[in-house]
C-alpha cells in the first residue's frame, strides 16, 4: 500500500530530509518512506519504485513530498504522523532563537550585517544564484552545494578574483576559518600550518594528524574538487589561497592537498607557491613523489603531508614513525593476523565514508602492486561494472552517488557501510576489511557504536572454521572532536579492530597482511 502527501512550498534541507526518512523507516510495518523536496530527480526516484505518477504531475522543486509504503493503512497513518513530529522539530525553537529565521540571504544580510561569509547549501540548481548574490554583496562564500555547472563555477570565481574574496566551492565540504570548523570539520589546535586543499575528507586527515603531533592551524581553506583537476577552472581558488596564506602572518608554513590536479595546474601551483618565500608541503595523491626543490617538500600520503609540515613548522626532521606507531609493531600486527587466515582467505575490502582516503588507499595499493577494483579507480580496467558488487581486491568510495541518492553521505549515516559490511564479511574469501571512521562536525555522533552490534551478531558466525576476519579501521579526528575520539577507539578495539592513527597506518598494516597471505 503506497500513498503520498505533497506540502507545498515547504522547503526543507536535504539532509535533515533524509534523517527523517531513516527514521520513518524504523516503524514496524513500514516498507519505504520519503521525504524529499519535489525535484526533477527526486520525482523521478518515486515514480522509478512505483509511486503514483499522477499525483506527482504537479509537484514543483519546492514542494516537500512525503511518500510512504506501508503494509497497513493504519501505519501509513501512523509514518505520516512521525514525519510531521520529526518536521517539527525544526520549527520548534522559541525565545531570541526565534527572532532569527531568516527566508532569504537578503534577509540574513540585514539581520547580521558585519557578517562576511556564507555558506550555502541548497540544491545545485539555485546554488550559483545565491552564491553570486553573496559574492555582490561583498561575502566571502563556501558553497556547500553540489551539481553546479562548471560555467556557472568559472563565472563565481572569477567575481570572487575581482571582488578579492574567497568563493569555496561547488561541493566545498571541509573549511577552518579562524580557528572555526565549517561544515565536515575537525576541533583543531590553532598554530602557524595553513592548508589549502580540493579535498574534504583528506584536509580532515591532515588537519586531523597535525593535531595529533602537537601542532596547530592557522586556516584550512577548501576549494572544491574541479578547482585543480579540470584545466577549465585554471586553479582559481587555489591560487587565490596560496596569495592569501603567503600574506597572513599567523601562517608559517603553507601546505597544498588535491586529488590528482591537471598536469599545467599542478606545475603552476608548485611555480605559485614557490614565489611565497615560506616553506611548502606539497601532496598531490596517486603522483610520483618529487625531490626537495627549495622552499618546497613533497609528500605521497596524507600522513606525511602532516609529518613534514609539522617538521618544517619546527624547524626540525620529519619522524618516519611520528604517530606513535613504530614499524616493528606494525610488523608484529601483520605477523599475528597473518597466522589467524585460512587457505580461502585472500581479499582485501575497503569501505570508506571518505572519497580522498579512499583514493589514498588505493594509490598506496597499486604502489604496492596489488591490482584494485573500485567505483573510483581511474584505470578502465579495474573500474567496477557494478559498484554494489566487490571483485577481488576492491575499495569502494560509499559516499558516490551511486550510494547516496536519496540518502545521507555515509559519515552522517554509516548505515550504507552497515549494509555492505554484512556482504563483505559473509564471503569466506575476504582476508580484511579496511574502514575509516571520520569524526567531528557534521559527522555521525557514534561512528563506531553504529556497527558495534553488526560486527557482535555477524563475527559471532562460524563462517569460517578456523579463518579470521581482519578489520583494519582509522580514526579521522582529534580528542577535542564532540564524538570523543579514545571512546571510538575503545570502541573498535573492544570489537578486535585493529586501529591506526591515520589511514595511511592502515592501509600499510592491510597491505603487510595481503602480501603475507598470498
Amino acid at each position: 500500500m503506497k500513498k503520498i502527501i505533497i506540502k507545498k512550498d515547504s522547503y526543507y534541507d536535504s539532509v535533515f530530509l533524509m534523517l527523517a526518512s531513516k527514521t520513518v523507516k524504523k516503524i514496524a510495518g513500514v516498507v519505504e518512506a520519503v521525504a524529499s523536496m519535489g525535484t526533477q530527480t527526486n520525482v523521478g526516484l518515486l515514480k522509478g519504485i512505483g509511486f503514483d505518477a499522477r499525483v506527482l504531475e504537479d509537484v514543483r522543486p519546492n514542494d516537500l513530498i512525503i511518500a510512504v509504503e506501508a503494509e497497513a493503512e493504519e501505519t501509513i497513518a501512523d509514518a505520516f504522523q512521525a514525519v510531521d513530529d520529526y518536521l517539527s522539530k525544526k520549527s520548534d525553537i522559541s525565545g531570541e532563537e526565534e527572532a532569527y529565521r531568516p527566508v532569504s540571504l537578503d534577509s540574513a544580510i540585514r539581520f547580521s550585517p558585519r557578517s562576511n561569509l556564507v555558506v550555502i547549501s541548497v540544491p545545485g540548481a539555485y546554488a550559483a544564484r545565491e552564491a553570486r548574490l553573496a559574492l555582490n554583496n561583498g561575502l566571502h562564500v563556501m558553497l556547500f552545494s553540489d551539481n553546479v555547472s562548471i560555467e556557472d563555477e568559472i563565472e563565481l570565481k572569477n567575481i570572487a578574483l575581482d571582488r578579492g574574496l574567497l568563493m569555496m566551492g561547488p561541493d566545498c565540504g571541509t573549511a577552518i576559518i579562524n580557528g572555526k570548523p565549517l561544515c565536515f570539520a575537525n576541533t583543531v589546535r590553532r598554530g602557524d600550518i595553513g592548508l589549502v586543499a580540493a579535498s574534504g575528507s583528506g584536509l580532515q586527515e591532515v588537519t586531523c594528524c597535525i593535531d595529533k603531533l602537537g601542532s596547530g592551524i592557522s586556516q584550512a581553506l577548501g576549494t572544491g574538487g574541479r578547482d585543480l583537476k579540470d584545466p577549465r577552472v585554471g586553479g582559481l581558488m587555489m591560487k587565490m589561497g596560496i596569495q592569501a596564506l603567503s600574506h597572513d602572518d599567523a601562517t608559517k608554513v603553507i601546505v597544498v592537498i588535491s586529488k590528482p590536479p591537471a598536469a599545467e595546474l599542478a606545475e603552476e601551483v608548485i611555480s605559485r607557491l614557490k614565489m611565497t618565500g615560506k616553506s611548502g608541503v606539497i601532496c598531490f595523491l596517486g603522483q610520483k613523489k618529487r625531490p626537495p626543490e627549495g622552499n618546497l617538500r613533497f609528500a605521497e600520503n596524507l600522513e606525511e603531508t602532516a609529518r613534514l609540515a609539522v617538521a618544517l613548522s619546527r624547524g626540525a626532521q620529519a619522524g618516519e614513525d611520528a604517530l606513535t606507531v613504530s614499524s616493528k609493531t606494525i610488523e608484529q600486527i601483520v605477523a599475528r593476523e597473518i597466522a589467524r587466515k585460512d587457505r580461502r582467505q585472500k581479499y582485501l575490502r575497503g569501505l570508506y565514508a571518505g572519497g580522498t582516503l579512499a583514493d589514498e588507499a588505493l594509490f598506496y595499493f597499486e604502489k604496492e602492486g596489488m591490482g584494485i577494483y573500485s567505483n573510483i579507480q581511474p584505470q578502465k580496467d579495474f573500474l567496477l561494472q557494478d559498484p554494489h558488487v566487490s571483485r577481488e581486491h576492491t575499495i569502494v568510495d560509499l559516499g558516490d552517488d551511486a550510494f547516496t541518492v536519496g540518502r545521507p553521505h555515509p559519515m552522517i549515516d554509516p548505515s550504507i557501510r552497515e549494509e555492505r559490511l554484512e556482504i563483505e564479511m559473509a564471503d569466506p574469501e575476504v582476508a580484511i576489511v579496511l574502514m575509516d571512521f571520520v569524526l567531528g562536525y557534521g559527522a555521525h555522533e557514534n561512528p563506531a557504536g553504529q556497527i558495534q552490534a553488526l560486527l557482535a551478531r555477524v563475527g559471532a558466525r562460524d563462517r569460517r572454521k578456523g579463518g579470521q576476519l581482519s578489520i583494519v579501521a582509522s580514526i579521522t579526528g582529534t580528542d577535542a572532536d564532540f564524538q570523543d575520539m579514545n571512546e571510538q577507539k575503545r570502541l573498535l578495539e573492544s570489537m578486535n579492530c585493529i586501529v591506526m592513527p591515520s589511514n595511511y597506518l592502515a592501509s600499510r598494516v592491510a597491505a603487510g597482511i595481503i602480501k603475507g597471505i598470498n
